[in-house]
């Protein structure tokens, strides 16, 4: 070997400079936390099916008839307490049927208490009061059922060289630096196309096994969305997204886009910014966006592999990445004789995990494109300064 370094001729595991990496990113592949390791090439994991707080009745009449989904049905017993809509006025689950229910005034919260009759009402559970000495069964089934998920493993290899020429230059410092600084961007850059954008296929003799990401499991048949149909992203786009998961029972802490859709959002929230003085920054951009139906903060995600035209509100609870056990990254010397510089090669097989990505992530597509809305933006202000 014609150059030394700290690791040369020993094999490294990955894992915790990978770990790190990946923390630090601030794309989306910086919502995957380690889980437990992969034990074949399908991997499962137990898929939590959380039970909504809410529902969107099919009808309600004066009378106190109400019709919903029996999925729906299901999330209510006898004496469950709801809210329609907007209103405070308290109303008590007195009947339930299969798909229907009936429900009687229990608390006019200083309203007229007239229940809505358009169809699409959203229906917020309240709670189930309980009497003394219940028996087991009697309470709330909001519990999370269990069922399973899975996804494919796929093998990872990246071939991370340094010339001759690259080291003696030595723009990026030791020769180990450049390799730790080459290891990481070489994962980071594909770990984090594949976490958006992979496609599940199990491998066998005839097929190479791939690992799908957010767009195949998030897309698919019963998954959350909203269809911007062309309008420009805001905070009322934002927050249909946020209801839709809060309806589900997910949490909502994050909003994933483009740099471009990013700014947008920036603008619309540039008047309302809390500025404090700083030395080294400068700039309107919004990081945190507030949840306008919980108080909460959701973090931007400004990620550049995003398609611009599309956003996700995301739970990213459910994420994490499982290494095939004893398959860990790992990299080692391969460095050819005579060859000018130093070669090594990063190898290892995991997968990704999805748990409840149908309540836990909603896709938002059809907007408006960004450089479409920022020019808009500037069109009004310049005429605005006029």
């Amino acid at each position: 070997m014609l150059y030394s370094y700290s690791f040369a001729n020993r094999k490294r595991d990955l894992s915790d400079i990978l770990s790190s990496v990946i923390k630090d990113e601030p794309r989306f592949i910086g919502n995957f936390k380690r889980v437990p390791d992969a034990i074949q090439k399908k991997h499962e994991w137990l898929e939590d099916q959380i039970t909504g707080r809410s529902f969107a009745v099919a009808s309600v009449t004066s009378g106190g008839a109400l019709t919903a989904t029996e999925a729906d049905i299901l999330k209510i017993k006898g004496g469950t307490l709801l809210t329609f809509g907007d209103s405070p006025a308290l109303y008590r689950v007195t009947s339930v049927g299969t798909s229907t229910a009936s429900v009687s005034l229990a608390a006019s919260n200083g309203v007229a208490g007239v229940l809505p009759v358009s169809s699409g009402t959203i229906a917020k559970i309240i709670s189930t009061p309980m009497a003394e000495g219940t028996d087991n069964g009697a309470g709330e089934e909001n519990y999370r059922q269990a069922g399973t998920s899975w996804n494919a493993t796929q093998i990872f290899r990246k071939e991370i060289v340094l010339t001759g020429t690259a080291l003696a230059i030595s723009v990026y410092g030791s020769a180990d630096n450049q390799l730790n600084r080459q290891t990481a961007f070489a994962l980071s850059r594909d770990l984090n196309r594949v976490a958006l954008f992979g496609c599940r296929v199990e491998g066998d003799a005839a097929h190479k096994g791939e690992t799908g990401g957010l767009y195949y499991f998030g897309t698919q048949s019963g998954c959350l969305s909203v269809n911007a149909s062309s309008a420009t992203l805001d905070s009322y786009i934002i927050n249909d997204g946020i209801q839709a998961v809060m309806g589900e029972g997910g949490e909502p802490t994050q909003i994933l886009c483009g740099p471009g859709q990013a700014r947008v959002l920036s603008n619309e929230y540039k008047d309302r910014l809390e500025i404090l003085r700083s030395d080294d920054r400068r700039g309107a951009y919004v990081a945190v966006v507030v949840n306008e139906i919980n108080g909460r903060g959701l973090t931007i995600i400004a990620d550049p592999d995003m398609p611009d035209t599309e956003a996700w509100v995301l739970d990213p609870a459910g994420f994490g990445l499982s290494n095939l056990k004893g398959r860990a990254i790992t990299d080692e010397d391969a460095t050819p004789k005579g060859f000018d510089g130093i070669w090594r090669v990063a190898l290892g097989e995991l997968t990704f995990e999805f748990k409840n990505v149908k309540q836990r992530c909603c896709r938002i597509y059809g907007l408006n494109p960004s450089a479409t809305a920022i020019s808009a933006y500037k069109t009004a202000a310049a005429g605005g300064s006029n």
